[in-house]
């Protein structure tokens, strides 16, 4: 399984990656990996502003529909929209092009509850 190390991740299973006052967040290999083959994203919460761990969309696979949790609180400021016509990006390219959102990071957020690539590994077991 593959967990880039210069990111960080939640026991949720989303990573981010932040640059500045910017967070860039998508799910992990371990995830796409369970959910199979991904037909759908769904994100409804650009402009929204939500605090970490409020749900802020969805994955939908062949057999199963998952909840996509905010891992810091602030503001949505763009869907990647190549998963509309794509979202089997998340399946192939995770961290890459298969990126879900972008966040304005709420001033003074809390990142505390962020893990490493090696304790977010540890944590699958």
């Amino acid at each position: 399984m593959n967990a880039p190390a210069e990111l960080k991740y939640t026991k949720d299973h989303e990573w981010v990656r932040i640059e500045g006052n910017t967070a860039i967040v998508g799910i992990t290999d371990f995830a796409q990996g369970e959910l199979g083959d991904i037909v759908f994203v769904d994100v409804d919460s650009v402009d929204d502003e939500l605090s970490a761990g409020d749900v802020f969309g969805s994955v939908e696979a062949v057999k199963t529909v998952s909840d996509l949790f905010l891992p810091i609180s602030g503001t949505v400021t763009a869907f990647n929209t190549a998963l509309e016509d794509q979202p089997e990006l998340l399946n192939t390219d995770p961290y890459g092009e298969g990126w879900i959102i972008k966040l304005e990071i709420a001033e003074g957020a809390d990142h505390s509850e962020l893990i490493t690539a090696e304790e977010y590994q540890a944590s699958l077991g």
